[in-house]
């Protein structure tokens, strides 16, 4: 397997991504090993949407859909930057009929090896409500604090799809167990990053 060789490149991977000014963003807790096409695939199979990009007029209608409770499964996300670079992909998992609560998870391409698959690294949260950020005071989602529970929702999901080749977890990928992203939410975490390779040539058959 390509990730077997990839293990000691995740020491060189940030732990936490960022905001555009600086602040710390949301940490990071997966890996997926895949072609874009593939993840694209894989994650829209496990029951997640590509999410919208953040523009006035997807802003405007998740700000109508909060104050009316109506249901935007594929709401925009904010963007948060690892080594500087804004996330390639953001797929959210709304929960119930408002945007005000959503899993979300946003994917950076880390490597491209030169005979395997890209490996893309992921922040995954949960929105668990709508406030003030405390670092900016602008309107932000705040999220819940067991980020493991997000990571491990997405590899089940995935694993149910039938995408999964193979999974394992890097120990110790977080050496603090806890931290505060820029709007000032606490995350915990056991320290593991999640990893999971794609099956290459789609999921597997099962039985009808």
């Amino acid at each position: 397997m390509i990730f077997a060789g990839y293990r000691r490149h995740f020491s060189y991977t940030p732990r936490i991504t960022h905001t555009s000014d600086g602040h710390p963003g949301d940490p990071v807790n997966v890996a997926i090993e895949g072609s874009e096409s593939g993840l694209l695939t894989a994650m829209k199979a496990a029951g997640w949407d590509p999410a919208d990009p953040v523009t006035l007029q997807s802003s405007l209608r998740i700000a109508a859909d909060f104050v009316l409770r109506r249901p935007y499964d594929d709401a925009p996300v904010s963007a948060l930057f690892l080594d500087g670079r804004k996330q390639d992909f953001a797929f959210e998992l709304p929960v119930g009929n408002s945007p005000r609560q959503r899993h979300h998870v946003r994917f950076w391409n880390r490597d491209r090896p030169k005979d395997g698959r890209p490996v893309w690294v992921g922040s995954a949260a949960f929105d668990e409500r709508v406030g003030l950020s405390h670092t900016t005071g602008q309107i932000t989602h705040h999220i819940g604090p067991d980020v493991d529970a997000e990571r491990d929702l997405i590899m089940t999901g995935l694993k149910k799809a039938g995408w999964v080749q193979r999974e394992f977890s890097v120990d110790g990928f977080h050496q603090n167990p806890e931290g505060r992203n820029g709007g000032g939410d606490l995350w915990r975490t056991d320290g593991r990053l999640g990893a999971i390779v794609l099956r290459p040539d789609g999921p597997e058959l099962r039985p009808a």
